[in-house]
């Protein structure tokens, strides 16, 4: 029998196992068509529906007001860095920078035009969230990264904002619930809480396009993809497919609301067993610590036994807990689709590896 493994990848994330289950039936046989999903034409009614299902449960899910569309593309959200300012950047844009992502946002808007770093957190390793920076009322954008993976630190409410708001939110999408109509924009890679890599969703306010006088190509103008209702090239089947199931399966357990309430309780068990343990120590700000990401390292003095804990973890059955290249060290990404069971397991870990070195 193979032990029992608790994946805390850092993304591809852990996904629904009735997710995978499906998308295992559909492989076979999509909805009775007697053809995989890997290979039905995305012109088929039976693929429509899929489309049309997905869509509806991102706007049920999020309570998406009619206000924005939502549109599904391929590739990752570092492509959708030139999408952003491509689509919304005329005169001037600000970015917060509190991260590695964050700041290749704001690299890759600079390419485009006038972009700066309203607020950074760099001078401390990006271990918090900048606070009470003044925003212009005359910006074509703010943008922001809600939650970043490689620090652990996270943006938990929904500012408000003077002008329109963007913000990438790969990595806590559908763990929280979110006042779309705050942003013109919310974007992100599937591949942390909603599905497999290689699909991108985008949140868009349709009224907010249409605003620069540059031309935009074809393929990245998002106006695009609104109007071909995602299917102005073949769009990604398999990876939608995989996101519409995982979608299902956050319907299915109470929502986004309920979801939230899960994940709280999994990082405070998590943050609580840190903050106790004598070998290890937490890297992010208290009041800023990421409910998906929790990066800690081992306590001074104990830094020479770090590769001993992780090879001591994996023994058992931890999986993806080291840390960014980066930044070294240890993180545990706690995704919707991480357990409450998953957590326990790896503070039992680290309470028995504490037993054994006092």
């Amino acid at each position: 029998m193979s032990k029992k493994v608790h994946v805390f990848n850092a993304g591809p994330c852990l996904l629904p196992q009735v997710a995978i289950d499906n998308a295992i039936a559909a492989l076979k046989d999509f909805a009775g068509t007697g053809i995989s999903v890997l290979s039905i034409s995305h012109r088929t009614k039976e693929w429509d529906a899929v489309m049309d299902e997905c869509r509806a449960l991102w706007k049920e899910l999020l309570h998406i007001p009619d206000t924005h569309e939502v549109v599904f593309l391929g590739g990752g959200a570092s492509l959708q860095f030139l999408y952003v300012a491509m689509n919304y950047l005329e005169k001037k844009a600000a970015y917060l920078d509190t991260g590695v992502w964050a700041h290749k946002a704001l690299v890759e808007a600079q390419g485009i035009g006038n972009a700066y770093a309203i607020a950074c957190s760099k001078d401390k390793n990006y271990s918090y969230i900048p606070k009470g920076f003044e925003i212009p009322a005359d910006l074509d954008y703010l943008h922001i990264t809600t939650n970043n993976t490689i620090y652990g630190t996270e943006i938990k409410e929904d500012m408000d904002c003077p002008c329109p708001l963007i913000a990438d939110m790969s990595s806590d999408i559908m763990s929280r619930p979110v006042d779309v109509s705050k942003y013109a924009l919310i974007y992100g890679g599937a591949q942390k809480n909603v599905g497999p890599a290689g699909v991108i969703f985008a949140i868009i306010r349709k009224d907010a396009l249409g605003k620069v006088t540059r031309y935009i190509p074809t393929m990245l103008n998002y106006q695009t993809h609104i109007d071909k209702l995602s299917m102005f090239n073949t769009p990604p089947v398999f990876n939608i497919f995989v996101m519409n199931e995982t979608l299902k399966w956050i319907k299915s357990v109470g929502g986004v609301e309920a979801i939230q309430k899960v994940n709280q309780k999994k990082a405070q068990l998590l943050y609580d067993e840190i903050d106790r343990n004598s070998m290890f120590v937490g890297t992010a700000a208290k009041e800023d610590r990421s409910l998906m990401n929790v990066c800690f390292v081992m306590a001074p003095g104990k830094e020479d036994l770090q590769d001993e804990f992780m090879a001591f973890a994996k023994e058992k059955g931890m999986v993806g807990i080291k840390g960014h290249r980066s930044v070294g060290g240890f993180r545990a990404s706690l995704y919707n689709a991480c357990t409450v069971e998953d957590v326990q397991a790896l503070v039992d870990c680290m309470k028995e590896f504490e037993t054994l070195k006092k």
